[in-house]
Order: structure tokens, then sequence, then C-alpha cells
């Protein structure tokens, strides 16, 4: 007669189940989930414990250097649909190519040059029917496009780099920051920049952890702004939210912000300077449409501050890698928030966001910068030669 087994006693088994979870976790198996393994991206570097509050932001890079270190960083590069490649020579038939710019437009005045572009272009993008006198193309923006064009007349180009992005429908060639229309122009180039104070701070700030201003106060964004900024210390500098005492009272907290003592600033001239004593910058887009992605995130960028994003949903098609906080990837404002505090606490991992610029590591950025307005005349003017000009058949 067959004997019954005994049965194992709860005892047994939660010692048997014990050694079977370390034996799983300390093989690497199992892990349990940390501050650089959350969102948005899987860092290299591991958060320290205990918590490490920290202000100098060189001191930060140099743990991050002993403990990561740039060999680390994996190489990113990817070709994206966001991105309209460009340079090659094929179809040019005209060798110069002259813009005449027609009406406002908020593009700075210094666009205003003679480019010896690729391809033996020469390309000249002017405001000036003087110096214009026979253009190739008529560029609009505030105004719209004649109706109808005729042979041996210029080209007409239309650009709107706003959210809605609407033709005119009496354009031959049209420019937005889409990548599916005729030419691409994003907002990362260095024309935003001109005139500003780029004094970058080594030391931030360890109390106040996110930079914020807005002028523009849509209910929207106000409203976003509001619950998030209640859950983590700030500074609001602009109309909308001001905590501060005054839309106009950066140069205050950080006189050595001023260009000039002798001019009275501009709140633009002290952008960068004031938001690199943070450790985060707040950048809330208008609208999130797709590729809409503005100055209001490379402004952060280029400060030395980490962006905590909210807008386009391919943003990281546009920027390094790992270097902004994407804020609609996580489930809820208090899971950002927290998530904010521990990287502000953690010298390691709040260095990896600036890894991408300290290792070379751009991925699609460099692409964002070589299709931003900075480089439009050339590659206007090389459209304009690829249709012929004034000799375009419309």
């Amino acid at each position: 007669m067959p004997v019954s087994p005994k049965p194992i006693n709860t005892f047994t088994i939660t010692i048997m189940l014990t050694c079977t979870f370390f034996l799983l976790f300390f093989s690497g198996f199992l892990q349990f989930p940390s501050i650089s393994s959350s969102f948005p991206l899987p860092p290299i570097a591991r958060p320290t414990t205990p918590p490490q509050p920290f202000t100098d932001l060189l001191a930060a890079f140099r743990k991050w250097d002993h403990q990561v270190g740039c060999p680390r960083v994996p190489l990113n590069h990817s070709k994206v649909a966001s991105l309209q490649e460009f340079g090659a020579c094929g179809g040019l038939a005209l060798n110069h190519v002259s813009v005449l710019v027609k009406g406002w437009t908020w593009i700075p005045d210094n666009l205003d040059n003679l480019y010896s572009c690729s391809c033996g272009l020469s390309c000249l993008w002017t405001k000036s029917p003087v110096l214009a006198d026979k253009p190739d193309a008529l560029l609009f923006e505030s105004s719209t496009p004649p109706l109808q064009r005729r042979v041996g007349e210029p080209l007409r180009v239309y650009m709107d780099l706003e959210a809605a992005r609407k033709r005119s429908g009496r354009e031959d060639i049209y420019i937005s920051y889409h990548a599916e229309d005729d030419v691409q122009a994003t907002y990362a180039g260095a024309l935003f920049h001109n005139g500003r104070n780029y004094h970058v701070s080594n030391q931030k700030n360890s109390d106040v952890l996110v930079y914020w201003s807005s002028s523009r106060c849509l209910p929207e964004r106000n409203e976003l702004a509001k619950k998030l900024l209640g859950l983590l210390p700030h500074h609001s500098f602009g109309k909308c939210l001001n905590n501060v005492g005054g839309p106009d009272v950066a140069l205050s907290f950080y006189p050595e912000c001023a260009n000039d003592a002798n001019v009275t600033p501009k709140w633009w001239d002290h952008l960068h300077c004031a938001m690199s004593h943070y450790k985060f910058v707040l950048a809330i887009e208008n609208t999130f449409t797709e590729s809409y992605v503005t100055e209001k995130l490379f402004y952060a960028l280029d400060s030395g501050a980490v962006p905590i994003y909210f807008g386009a949903p391919n943003v990281m098609d546009f920027v390094p890698p790992h270097s902004i906080i994407d804020g609609r990837k996580f489930r809820s404002l208090e899971e950002l928030a927290s998530y904010v505090k521990a990287v502000a606490n953690d010298p390691v991992a709040y260095a990896e966001y600036h890894a991408w610029r300290r290792c070379g590591v751009l991925g699609n950025y460099g692409k964002t910068r070589a299709v931003s307005l900075d480089t439009l005349p050339c590659r206007l003017c090389e459209a304009v030669s690829r249709k012929g000009g004034r000799n375009a058949i419309s």
C-alpha cells in the first residue's frame, strides 16, 4: 500500500522561496526599480544612497566621470521621419539665387546676408529691394503671396512656423517646422540667442529646484504649471503665476546676468543666465502638436539646465539622448515631482542628463540644428534652384 507523502510545512516553504529570491536577485535576474531606471530613458548611472544634495555642477560632473564616464555612453544615431535629409547636389538649375523677404517677419534682420552654400551655390537673402532688384523668389510670412504667378516672375514662398501650420494656397514653396512640408525650419538655431547673456553658472540652487517663466497666460498651460509647481520648490519670473515679486526681478536675484550696466535690460537679455542657476526648467508648449518643438525647450537645453517638457509627442526625435524629462511619460504629476526631487538629490543621476554634451553624443540633435532657421537661406535657395527660379513653370 503506497505511503502518502508528508506535507511540507509553511516554514520550509518560506525558507525555500527566500533562498530562491536571493539567488535570482544577486545573479542579476531580479532588480529593484531605481531612480535612474525610471522615465524618461534608462540611463547608465545608478542613484546614490542615501540622497546627496549638491550645488556644484562641476563637482557632480567629476563624480559622474569617476562612477560612469563617457566610454560607457552608447552612441545613439538613428534616421527619423521627423527631420528632413538634405545635402544632395543633384538637380540644381541655378548657381546663384536671391530671395527677397516681403513685409513684416519675425525672422531676425541679421539673417540678411550673402551665403556661400554647398554644391557651388551662392544665396542672397535680403529685405532690400535694391540689393535684390530681380529676385528669384519672394518670401512671405505675415502677408499672403500673389494669387497668380507667370513664368519669368519670382517664385512665391510662404512660411508658417506656428503650430496650426496652414498653407496659403498660393505658394510655390512652403516652409514650416514639419518634415513633410517643402522646407523644414526648426526652432533650434542660434539666431534666437543673439544679444543674450551666456554667463552660465556652475552653482545650482539646492532649495529652489525649478525655473518657470511665462507671460502669456494660456488657461490650460497655466493650470498644468500650477499643479506641477505646487509640488516642487520653484521661482516663477513671468506674469503668469509669479512668486518672486514681479516680472522683471531676475537681475536682482542674479546681478551677474546683466549684459551692460549702462543699458536698460530687456527680460530676454538675461534669460539663459537666470535659467542656469536652476537644476530644472519647466517648458510647456502652447499646444501639444507633433514636431512642434519650440525655443522654450532649446533655451533650457542651452542654459545648462534639465528641461521638464510638456509638448510634442515625438520630442525625443529632436533632442539629444537622455537630455530632457518628458513629463507626459509619467502616470501622474506626483510621480513626476517625486522623480525630479530624487534626481535633484543625486549628483550622478543629474550629471547624466548632461552626458550628451560632455561626451559629444548628440543623436538626432545634430540634425535638428542642421535644419534650423540658421541654415534656412541655403536650403531655401537650393529648393528655388531646383525649381528653376523665375523660369519655373507653375
